[in-house]
C-alpha cells in the first residue's frame, strides 16, 4: 500500500497567538512555526502502517512557502520515504488546497490519503472531505481507530452519539482525530537521515489550478479578556448569584 500523507506548516499550538495592530490578521513575524498536530497523528499513523507491513511507502506533500520544507523535513524524520512541496507564498483556501491534492494524487497513485480531520489556524475541516469528493473515493472522517482487514479499511469515527466503524474499500481518504494515537519524536540519527531524503518542488500553476482566495478576511480581533471571578460566602448565595445573573 502506498500512503499520501498532507501536511501543513501552522503557528506552533504553543504559542499565544498576536492579532495585527490594523486587524487585517494575524501576526507570523518571527512566530515559531511547526507541523499542525492534527497532520502529525496522520504522519504517526501512516508510519505505524508501515512498520505492520500494511504500507510500503509513505509519501508526505505540503503546499505552502519554501519554509514549508522544514515541516516536511518533521515528516520524513518520522518515517516518511520522500516528500513533494507545492510552493507559493500565497493563501491557499481548502478548496485550492483540495483541488491540489487531487492532481497529486492522480500523479502519484496512493492507495490511501490519510490527513488530519482540520488545521489548528483556520479550523476549516473541509479539505479532507472535498478532496474525496473530487476523486470520488470513500471517506472516513474523525477517525479514531484504523484497522486494515483483507482488503477493506475498518475505520472508527468520532460521531455525536458516540463511535461508529465503516469499513472503506481502497483507493480511501481518512481524515485523523485527537484520540487515534500519540506521535513519536523523531530521534536525533532519524532527523540527520531525513535531511537525505528528497523533497520534489512543484509550482501551483503546474496543476492548471486556479489558487486565488474566494474570501476575503473583514477583520480579526483577540477574544475578549476574561472576567475575573468573585468569591461568594456560601453555596445558597452562588445558586442565588446564579439564578440572578442568568447563567442558570
Amino acid at each position: 500500500m502506498k500512503v499520501l500523507v498532507p501536511v501543513k506548516r501552522v503557528i506552533d499550538y504553543n504559542v499565544k497567538v498576536r492579532v495585527k495592530p490594523d486587524q487585517s490578521g494575524v501576526d507570523l513575524a518571527n512566530v515559531k512555526m511547526s507541523m499542525n498536530p492534527f497532520d502529525e497523528i496522520a504522519v504517526e499513523e501512516a508510519v505505524r502502517m508501515k512498520e505492520a507491513g500494511t504500507a510500503e511507502e509513505i509519501v508526505a506533500v505540503s503546499i505552502g512557502p519554501q519554509q514549508a520544507q522544514e515541516t516536511l523535513r518533521t515528516a520524513l524524520a518520522m518515517g516518511a520515504d520522500r516528500g513533494i512541496l507545492v510552493k507559493t507564498d500565497e493563501t491557499v483556501e481548502p478548496l485550492a488546497v483540495a483541488k491540489i491534492l487531487k492532481n497529486v494524487v492522480e500523479a502519484e497513485g496512493p492507495d490511501l490519503v490519510i490527513l488530519g480531520k482540520q488545521a489548528i489556524d483556520d479550523d476549516s475541516n473541509q479539505t479532507g472531505q472535498m478532496l474525496a469528493s473530487l476523486l470520488g473515493w470513500p471517506q472516513g472522517t474523525f477517525a479514531s481507530g484504523v484497522k486494515t482487514e483483507g482488503e477493506k479499511l475498518h475505520v472508527t469515527r468520532e460521531v455525536d452519539g458516540g463511535l461508529q466503524t465503516v469499513a472503506l474499500e481502497g483507493p480511501a481518504i481518512v481524515t485523523t482525530d485527537l484520540r487515534l494515537n500519540e506521535p513519536r519524536y523523531a530521534s536525533l540519527p532519524n532527523i540527520m537521515k531525513a535531511k537525505k531524503k528528497p523533497i520534489d518542488t512543484r509550482e501551483p500553476d503546474e496543476f492548471d489550478i486556479d489558487i486565488a482566495p474566494r474570501l476575503s478576511v473583514v477583520k480579526v480581533t483577540e477574544p475578549p479578556q476574561r472576567e475575573a471571578g468573585e468569591l461568594v460566602e456560601d453555596v445558597p448565595t452562588l445558586v442565588s448569584k446564579l439564578k440572578t445573573e442568568g447563567a442558570i
